[in-house]
């Protein structure tokens, strides 16, 4: 297999010199050598935490959420949960677990770009690497996946001018350049070095989702922000790396070896189709029934303390499970965005 560096340097090459910021992502992400390519990254043994990861408890207020959108739809014979950016099937396998009302209505698809992490998909799943093609009634569901879409960077300099990326020595350099097609809602002025995503990756899957759904909702988890905050704060605030649970190096390094991501812009999502419902994680998951999974979980390990089965020691961690899962300082402050139709 080729190396990620020669492949990123012959596609600048190919490009007659750089390539965009946009383009280097996709290349660093999702190419062969890619980060998400090459082993399955999320986990206490991967490079970051998700919330699935944390435990089943997550999964199991999803199926809540599920059922709830079955019974509001009028209980359809044919009812499918797309998971879009489904990594090795962590969220599945604990939504599938669950004691779902719908079970016998659910058609579960887990979309996956990766065939390192399809291949850990279980039976249950429908698995695939592109969303479906027919229309569908259901919901569509993301977590943690448009941080991750390649987006095009902007940084101001006097003007606004796009990032690219060339080849210098060894390294990897950013180089700006003017374009024609910058965003007409770029401000005029910013303060100098200032820098901006323009994720138009992360607008046309919704706009994509959108069309895709007949009837039911779209629901997104992820860490937000505005364009307007992204570009008046400092652009470490939004634009990281990870690897091995902490923040990596600059996005230019070590293409292949850590995550590179952002933070979502609501704002630019939202020029789209207005979002019905955006509220923190938190909020979301105590909607949906978290604290009476917790209650539940609390009643049977008290039940079955004395001689305990492999069903009370999961339902004993739900209460550090629900802790981290709603802290405000950590997951429980990601924002959760639903469009519904």
């Amino acid at each position: 297999m080729q190396s990620l560096d020669s492949e990123i340097s012959a596609a600048i090459v190919a490009a007659g010199g750089a390539i965009s910021f946009e383009k280097f992502m996709e290349l660093a992400l999702y190419a062969p050598a890619g980060f998400y390519s090459t082993e399955v990254r999320a986990g206490r043994r991967g490079d970051f935490i998700t919330s699935p990861e944390v435990g089943p408890l997550f999964g199991a207020v999803v199926a809540n959420a599920v059922d709830a959108q079955w019974r509001q739809l009028g209980r359809p014979k044919k009812f499918e949960l797309v998971e879009v950016g489904a990594g090795p099937g962590t969220l599945a396998r604990s939504v599938l677990s669950a004691e779902l009302e719908c079970r016998d209505a659910l058609r579960y698809i887990a979309v996956e770009v990766s065939d390192v992490q399809r291949r850990l998909h279980t039976a249950e799943m429908h698995s695939q690497s592109t969303l479906p093609t027919e229309p569908m009634v259901g919901m569509i569901i993301a977590n943690e996946l448009l941080d991750n879409l390649p987006f095009r960077l902007f940084v101001f300099d006097g003007v606004w001018q796009e990032a690219f990326v060339a080849k210098q020595g060894e390294s990897f350099v950013e180089v700006l350049r003017r374009v024609n097609d910058a965003p007409e809602w770029l401000p005029q002025v910013a303060p100098h070095g200032a820098r901006v995503p323009v994720q138009n990756a992360a607008a046309k899957w919704l706009a994509s989702c959108l069309e895709l759904l007949q009837s039911g909702s779209i629901t997104i988890f992820d860490y937000c922000s505005t364009s307007s905050d992204a570009i008046t704060n400092p652009w470490r605030d939004w634009l990281r790396t990870y690897r091995q649970h902490e923040q990596g190096e600059h996005y230019l390094r070590h293409p292949g070896s850590q995550d590179i991501t952002s933070h979502v812009m609501i704002d630019q999502l939202q020029l789209v189709r207005q979002a019905d419902r955006v509220e923190t994680q938190a909020d979301w998951l105590i909607r949906n029934g978290i604290n009476q999974l917790v209650e539940d979980g609390r009643n049977y390990w008290q039940a079955n303390a004395a001689k305990p089965d492999v069903k009370a020691l999961k339902m004993r961690s739900r209460v550090s499970e629900s802790e981290a899962l709603c802290d405000p300082k950590g997951l429980g402050n990601f924002k959760v965005l639903e469009w519904h139709k």
